[in-house]
């Protein structure tokens, strides 16, 4: 494997989106090619079972980095026991204004602003259903499901119940995103009445497809870290009275204490890497106090070393995920969080 620090220093050099879709744009070319093996390296092997899949070990992409599934089996070749891609929308949308994505390196942290930019539904699933050989490896695919930015607020069930049966024949477990900052009012789908509403709905829609399909896909919920104890704990509620299947804690903050005073701190979105991971961790403790010792758990926010993850672990995660880790990191930190979960 090639070393990452020679490819992050052109890649830290230029435009952090424009290094996004160069990084991407290569995978996607070379993925399941001889090529492969310059960021390629062997899986560390800590089966698990959560929410009656069986993961390869614990250690997972969080969804934002592939949001159109073009690159599951070349991401999934850096050692991965699961893969999230998304969020995907039913219809294709540009996101928001560029510039959208801010470096803060002093605090190995990234702010964006991307607004759920993908090529839509028809085109996401196509992309998913070319992946292959991270399957037949044995991974696991999640697909993260949000609404489009057009879409008003009162109807954001109907894309989400469009995006459900689009993703439901070919996911291993579905992720519906209701936590990004960057789509307006997204966030208020996780008060009480909203959320009950969207569970509700998505939960009799998932019967539906189950009879259908003739298998039953976990269904997950990703909330933010900027909730008190009483929101988290409504939450944690509603998702045990619609039988979900899982939870995933955190998406990106709106909170810039860490990083007050830094260049681009106060540029709007969700702020994501080292700075997440107390909120990401508090929350994560309040949910698994809430739920109880067997309710299935990933963390995500702020994992930048195999402590990180561990402490995820202790604070009540049965998974973590990692996104702006691998960002800063590289693909070597894939395998420095499986060998330390897997020794713990």
């Amino acid at each position: 494997m090639l070393p990452y620090a020679l490819p992050r220093l052109f890649l830290f050099s230029v435009d952090p989106e424009t290094a996004h879709d160069l990084t991407l744009g290569s995978i996607a070319h070379l993925q399941n090619t001889p090529l492969q093996c310059t960021w390629a390296q062997p899986r560390v092997q800590d089966p698990v079972s959560v929410a009656g899949l069986r993961f390869p070990n614990r250690v997972g992409l969080a969804a934002g980095l592939d949001k159109n599934g073009r690159c599951i089996d070349g991401l999934g070749a850096m050692g991965f026991g699961f893969i999230e891609v998304g969020t995907v929308t039913p219809l294709a949308q540009p996101g928001n204004p560029k510039p959208r994505m801010f470096r803060i390196v002093e605090k190995d942290a990234l702010i964006n602003r991307l607004g759920f930019n993908n090529g839509g539904l028809d085109s996401f699933i196509a992309n998913v259903k070319r992946a292959h050989s991270f399957r037949r490896e044995g991974g696991i695919v999640g697909l993260n499901i949000g609404k489009n930015a057009a879409t008003p607020i009162e109807r954001a069930v109907d894309d989400y119940l469009i995006g459900l049966a689009g993703v439901y024949p070919h996911a291993d477990y579905v992720t519906v995103n209701i936590s990004s900052p960057n789509t307006k009012n997204l966030r208020s789908l996780q008060s009480d009445e909203a959320l009950d509403a969207l569970l509700g709905a998505l939960v009799e829609r998932r019967a539906e497809l189950a009879r259908e399909h003739r298998r039953q896909v976990p269904m997950f919920l990703k909330i933010a870290p900027d909730l008190d104890e009483d929101q988290v704990a409504v939450i944690a509620a509603t998702l045990q009275r619609h039988g979900l299947d899982g939870v995933i804690a955190t998406n990106t903050t709106l909170s810039r204490e860490a990083v007050q005073g830094l260049p681009h701190a106060e540029e709007a979105g969700g702020l994501s890497g080292a700075p997440v991971l107390q909120a990401s961790n508090r929350v994560i403790a309040q949910l698994r106090a809430a739920l109880g010792p067997v309710f299935p758990i990933i963390g995500v926010g702020g994992v930048m070393s195999g402590a990180d993850a561990r402490s995820k672990i202790e604070a009540g995660a049965d998974l973590v995920q990692i996104y702006t880790g691998l960002i800063y990191k590289g693909p070597e930190l894939v395998t420095e969080v499986a060998r330390a979960l897997a020794a713990k």
